[in-house]
């Protein structure tokens, strides 16, 4: 039996040890991950916590609606058992009438199909061989940029210089993407919460030269996924191929560890095209879309 369990509700040991134990766990689907991110944000609880479906909530003239929050790539159901289609239409029945219109983003691991669904693209790197194995799969082009640049470049980890890199971000990026000051907000306290949890790290890397930063990136690790969170750079930082030595130094470190680089994206040929270099490869993941006026 699935149940509609509240916030206030909720067994949260049982509900984190779910997603800790699931088979498709995703560090955005944690209790205290939510907590930071979303508005509000109920479940859905299959018997004892076999499996669950976190649901973010907002509420705009009295319309209850269910949204993706901004650092939060993919949700869904989560189970450490089989998920399958019949499954995943369950859950979706038993969203409460009560939420007019509904946005999830499934999980790579929730197989679901049909007319309001949309297929995304995301890329991943699976970091299980040594740096030399891995590197021989880079595309030709950016193994020479990264053998280029990389003696020029002067990487380091740097936690307090997050408020450099948003303001690279505002600088070089708002014409293509809009994040609100809340959403920054939201990020700050995910870094400083995640050096207090067990099951998350933060690691930040900088490229810079002598004060001046020319790139950043923040990446959200867990024991099976390193998630490419949030980066910027200045067109300094564009002509040094920065991001490419960060995103280089992180794979050589992790490299043998099994874990699996996140990228989070592209449906942009560009960005696509970037993260296919590191010989990244494709993983769909699913839109599930129910808009207004179809339970008007």
């Amino acid at each position: 039996m699935i149940s509609y369990v509240k916030h206030q509700d909720l067994d949260v040991e049982k509900y984190d040890a779910c997603i800790e134990n699931a088979s498709n766990s995703r560090i955005y689907a944690f209790s205290w991950y939510l907590d930071i991110v979303t508005d509000h944000w109920d479940a859905l609880i299959l018997n004892d916590y076999e499996a669950v479906m976190p649901l973010p909530w907002r509420r705009k003239f009295f319309i209850y609606y269910i949204y993706p929050p901004a650092w939060t790539q993919q949700l869904g159901v989560f189970s450490s058992k089989e998920i399958d289609e019949t499954l995943l239409k369950d859950f979706i029945n038993a969203i409460p009438k009560k939420f007019k219109k509904i946005t999830i983003q499934f999980n790579s691991g929730n197989p679901i199909s049909g007319k309001q669904v949309t297929e995304k693209v995301n890329y991943i790197l699976k970091l299980n061989q040594s740096y030399e194995e891995l590197f021989k799969k880079f595309r030709k082009d950016r193994r020479e940029r990264i053998k280029k640049n990389d003696e020029k470049n002067n990487l380091t980890e740097e936690n307090l210089e997050i408020e450099k890199l948003f303001s690279i971000f505002k600088t070089n990026y708002h014409h293509k993407i809009e994040l609100s000051e809340i959403d920054y907000l939201k990020l700050k306290l995910l870094i400083k919460k995640s050096a207090t949890v067990e099951s998350a790290n933060i690691k930040i890397i900088l490229d810079k030269e002598d004060d001046f930063i020319r790139a950043g990136a923040v990446f959200l690790i867990n024991k099976e996924r390193i998630i490419y969170l949030f980066s910027s750079q200045t067109d300094k930082g564009r002509k040094a191929n920065s991001l490419s030595s960060i995103l280089n130094k992180l794979i050589k470190e992790n490299s043998n560890s099994g874990k699996i680089l996140d990228f989070e994206g592209s449906m942009l040929p560009n960005i696509a095209d970037f993260f296919k270099s590191f010989g990244a490869e494709k993983e769909l993941y699913f839109l599930y879309q129910k808009p207004l006026r179809y339970l008007l």
